[in-house]
């Protein structure tokens, strides 16, 4: 593994932290100074200042959240919002899978599990997520056909949604989205490219995870089935 995943992985530092302390010769593998993007195991001995890193030993936790809006979908904040990591206690180093915007609710997971991590968020893993979405003005079926085949956005076309109505009137519609990508604001955006603006966003599943009954800004352990079914995707 990379050198600066691997520190970060085991909570050193972050991968962004671990390259300039790498650039000025402040980190040593083995005696050796080290190399940007040098690959490193478990094995190695590693010093950072003169300092031997122990890697931590922590039991393996996988948490499903109902996030609440206005919640920061991180680990820590420097402007002192709450985060999803704030709402889970546990005594091992969890951080999100993926993220959920600011203002939009439902399920996320948290893990301490860096293979788990990885797995989830490869762009090769095509895992769905459904999402409940409220937007303003009613959605016809030639809306819908687009946001099925694709939308146009600034950073290039999405692949194709699974869409449904669940309800429509003049003022509002109310949209079933699945989509398999995650890029930033997404689904807002998706939305806003077909003239209908979000009111309410909610991700219900990912995958055949359901949030089911849990109540919003709570919390499940997953269990051992669930743990196993996402990583056989």
């Amino acid at each position: 593994m990379r050198i600066n995943k691997y520190l970060s992985s085991i909570g050193v530092a972050s991968r962004r932290e671990i390259d300039r302390l790498v650039e000025k010769g402040s980190v040593r593998v083995n005696s050796a100074i080290a190399t940007p993007g040098m690959k490193v195991s478990a094995s190695d001995v590693i010093e950072i200042n003169g300092k031997k890193i122990q890697k931590k030993t922590e039991k393996k936790v996988y948490f499903m959240l109902n996030k609440p809006a206005g919640v920061i979908s991180a680990a820590k904040d420097d402007r002192g919002r709450k985060t999803v990591v704030d709402l889970i206690k546990c005594e091992e180093r969890i951080y999100p899978v993926g993220r959920l915007d600011f203002d939009t609710e439902g399920l996320i997971l948290l893990t301490s599990d860096g293979d788990f991590f990885n797995k989830i968020m490869h762009p090769k893993s095509e895992v769905y997520k459904e999402y409940h979405v409220d937007v303003m003005g009613k959605v016809n079926k030639l809306e819908m056909d687009k946001l099925k085949r694709g939308v146009r956005l600034e950073d290039g076309m999405t692949l194709p949604a699974k869409v449904e109505i669940l309800d429509s009137s003049h003022e509002t519609s109310k949209l079933r989205i699945s989509i398999r990508e995650g890029r930033n604001r997404q689904i807002r955006r998706m939305c806003k490219a077909i003239g209908h603006p979000v009111i309410h966003l909610k991700r219900e599943k990912i995958g055949e995870l359901s949030l089911g009954n849990l109540k919003k800004g709570g919390f499940r352990e997953l269990s051992k089935k669930e743990v196993e079914y996402l990583y056989s995707l």
